[in-house]
């Protein structure tokens, strides 16, 4: 159930044990945990070395601000860059948007990540957290680059998680620091930022990351201890069938419930999946906190796991990887 934060650029023994706990799914890998292409690949190997059942390699690696791993890979326009695209043209948006998730998804493929948490599906309207992160303001342009981002992911053998469910985009507040609240009702909420996630469901999309954000027309608690937002509306309104990954349990929009046990606890409890333990001073507590729940079912594990995977040697002879580099990256000299 917990996908766990590392300190270092390799194993010691008590990463070692962590990752052996059967409640623990996965790592999330961050630039703390990167040096170089090989380095990282070859702690990927080792983690992999410790579990043999179904388990988890994630990272963020959207493009623009939020890029864990740089030197020796793609540096990916943010996804605001092709919803300025679409703006223009929107075909070539449409092309732009999955010739970069396949860049991404291919390169992570690469090198053993089975899970970068993407596409962002929050809509750009001013949120400090999301910024450039966002496609476009229009929930409609959202859904349709989304989609393509899906279908590039695909390609290259990874799952999509879109996020923040149910939309983080429209508060102002960063939930990594701030409490956010939005007053909205429900029908607001379906009329605009709910759209593209409800179209990347209807398109089969493998996950869904929670926001800690506060719908209080809707449920005093924030959406990822929610059970009326992930069983009642994600389950049984939007039919989502996939796994639910709750945020950052040590984000400070996720203090309410108040320890780190409370967060784990009540995560679970409205339903969610899979929870993110970021940093690694809170990773002993969260493992303690979970010893008393049932380790995720392995078989919802293995649907977010990493399919086909070109080698990097492969990826370099490919002729059309070079173009798609060509044309992803010329948006950010094009797109004022």
């Amino acid at each position: 159930m917990l996908i766990i934060g590392l300190a270092g650029k390799t194993l010691d023994d008590a990463d070692r044990a962590r990752i052996k706990t059967p409640q623990v799914s996965g790592v999330i890998l961050f630039t703390r945990n990167f040096e170089s292409r090989e380095q990282v690949a070859a702690l990927i190997e080792s983690i992999r070395a410790e579990r043999e059942e179904p388990f988890l390699i994630c990272v963020d690696q959207e493009g623009g601000p939020v890029q864990r791993f740089r030197e020796g890979f793609t540096r990916l326009p943010a996804l605001a860059r092709l919803g300025e695209l679409y703006d223009h043209d929107a075909q070539a948006a449409v092309a732009r948007t999955e010739e970069h998730a396949w860049l991404m998804a291919s390169e992570m493929r690469a090198i053993g990540v089975d899970l970068s948490f993407a596409p962002v599906v929050d809509l750009a309207r001013g949120n400090r957290a999301i910024g450039e992160r966002a496609l476009h303001a229009d929930p409609q342009v959202v859904s349709t680059l989304a989609l393509a981002s899906l279908r590039g992911m695909r390609l290259a053998g990874m799952a999509a998680t879109i996020k923040h469910f149910p939309g983080h985009g429209s508060v102002a507040e960063d939930t990594h620091f701030d409490a956010a609240v939005d007053p909205r009702s429900l029908e607001e909420l379906r009329a605009s930022d709910l759209i593209p996630f409800a179209d990347a469901i209807e398109a089969g999309a493998e996950a869904v990351m929670m926001a800690h954000v506060t719908y209080p027309a809707v449920d005093a608690l924030p959406a990822g201890y929610s059970r009326r937002w992930i069983e009642d509306i994600l389950r049984v309104e939007l039919g989502f069938r996939g796994v639910v990954i709750g945020d950052d349990i040590g984000m400070a929009a996720a203090e309410p419930l108040g320890s780190i046990a409370a967060r784990v606890d009540a995560h679970l409890a409205a339903g969610c999946d899979l929870l993110l333990a970021c940093s690694p001073a809170i990773v002993d507590e969260s493992i303690a906190a979970s010893a008393k729940h049932a380790a995720c079912d392995p078989a919802r594990v293995a649907l977010l796991q990493g399919a086909v995977a070109s080698t990097w040697k492969s990826l370099e002879d490919n002729p059309q990887r070079h173009a798609f580099i060509e044309r992803v990256t010329a948006l950010d000299k094009v797109i004022a």
